[in-house]
């Protein structure tokens, strides 16, 4: 669906550059975001290379192991129907902690692989577990320390000090985990009340 979006976008800026004579404007700022695209791309690669190096040297000395553990009880709060000992936990606590640290990039391979590992739990295959939701929107929230995309954004286009987000972001992210990490929470009881 998205693909057609941006189609559609494309299509309507082309003709509407053709009907009011401004089709080398198009072509000229076509060239010059490719080209930032590019640049961005590069600048973001690095970021998330220090970030994922990080991330592997804090596997390698077990201190994800121990944030995984360290998670545990608030796993049992958020998803209680998963049994304790499923790889499902280590998949969703590492998504956690890459999101916790904003590497979102990060995050999104052990977030569909719990996911599939979710799925595999659901009695109901035609529709998503409370335990699916709950992830959804944990991960849509996002609680981020450090938004590293963000900063790396910023950064990128001339910000004079790009970290200048982190008490704000703090504080959205904070407000919107526990929104729907509330809303989730009253969204399960009320799916378990019998149905007269």
């Amino acid at each position: 669906m998205i693909n057609y979006l941006w189609a559609f976008m494309i299509i309507i800026g082309i003709v509407y550059g053709a009907f009011t004579g401004k089709m080398s404007a198009i072509s000229t700022t076509t060239i010059s975001s490719a080209k930032e695209a590019v640049t961005l791309c590069i600048a973001m690669l690095g970021v998330m290379s220090l970030w994922m190096g990080l991330m592997e040297v804090a596997r390698g000395i077990g201190l994800m192991d121990q944030l995984t553990r360290r998670l545990r009880p608030l796993l049992k709060v958020l998803f209680p129907d998963i049994p304790k000992d499923h790889i499902v936990n280590e998949y969703i606590a590492s998504n956690m902690i890459a999101n916790i640290l904003g590497l979102g990039w990060a995050a999104t391979p052990v977030g569909l692989k719990a996911m599939k590992e979710l799925a595999t739990l659901n009695k109901n295959s035609k529709l998503a577990s409370c335990d699916m939701c709950t992830f959804l929107i944990i991960n849509i929230s996002s609680l981020q320390l450090i938004p590293v995309n963000i900063i790396a954004y910023r950064s990128q286009y001339g910000s004079m000090n790009p970290s200048d987000i982190l008490g704000v972001s703090i504080l959205v992210t904070f407000c919107s985990t526990l929104v729907g990490v509330a809303f989730s929470i009253i969204a399960r009881k009320l799916s378990k009340k019998p149905k007269y």
